[in-house]
């Protein structure tokens, strides 16, 4: 029976010894392709920094990024002490139209930009100015005589300003101070804006409203701000 058994299989054990060779074979094939494929990548891998590294050095050339090297000797010209009274701030924002060459020509040779202004300005009464005879007491009352408020600052802020728009005639490089001369009139015109919307006069009553409460802890009864004197 065992040998009827192994008369019928006979001719198939060829096949089958071919089946476990290609299985073999396959295997191992697929182990080497794994080697290779692994190795390939670990040799891409340094061309593929060398790459990144180059496309970074062009980034870098075509936009580089400034380096600022501050002298390391300071000079201080002076040193004064100040008894500012500060008792209001403005946040400014004006416009500023800066043009050259705008006539006939001006799409050839003219240059215009508008430049969005920022700014700070601060007031108060400089208390260094008072005087002996600025304070008095009189039938126990307080007189006080305050320097008029002034403008202590006024600036621009440079991370909040910037150039909006900027239009060059078609054969010019652009006036290199117009920016500057931009920025200049912008603080001018911040100041003036500050000035017209009445920030000295209500520097002024901040400053009153402030030290008639700092007078009163002293203990005078009463306080009096006689006409501010002139700076």
């Amino acid at each position: 029976m065992g040998k009827l058994r192994l008369e019928k299989l006979r001719p198939w054990i060829p096949v089958i010894a071919l089946v476990i060779v290609i299985a073999i074979v396959g295997f191992g094939a697929y182990q080497v392709l794994a080697i290779v494929r692994d190795t390939a990548q670990a040799g891409l891998n340094p061309v593929q920094e060398m790459a990144n590294s180059v496309s970074t050095e062009v980034a870098n050339a075509l936009h580089p990024t400034p380096t600022i090297l501050p002298d390391p000797v300071t000079i201080v010209h002076e040193v004064r002490s100040l008894a500012r009274l500060e008792t209001i701030q403005y946040s400014v924002e004006k416009v500023i139209t800066a043009e050259t060459r705008q006539g006939l020509f001006g799409f050839l040779v003219g240059d215009k930009l508008l430049f969005v202004a920022h700014g700070t300005v601060i007031a108060g009464v400089d208390l260094e100015k008072m005087a002996a005879d600025d304070m008095w007491v009189e039938d126990g009352v307080l007189h006080v005589r305050l320097p008029a408020a002034e403008i202590f600052i006024a600036t621009l802020d440079n991370d909040q300003s910037y150039v909006y728009d900027r239009r060059l005639g078609v054969l010019t490089k652009g006036d290199t101070n117009l920016e500057t001369e931009a920025r200049a009139a912008a603080e001018e015109e911040i100041e003036k804006a500050a000035l017209e919307d009445g920030i000295l006069e209500q520097a002024q009553i901040n400053a009153e409203n402030f030290l008639i409460r700092f007078f009163l802890k002293l203990g005078f009864p009463d306080v009096i701000f006689e006409e501010p004197a002139a700076n």
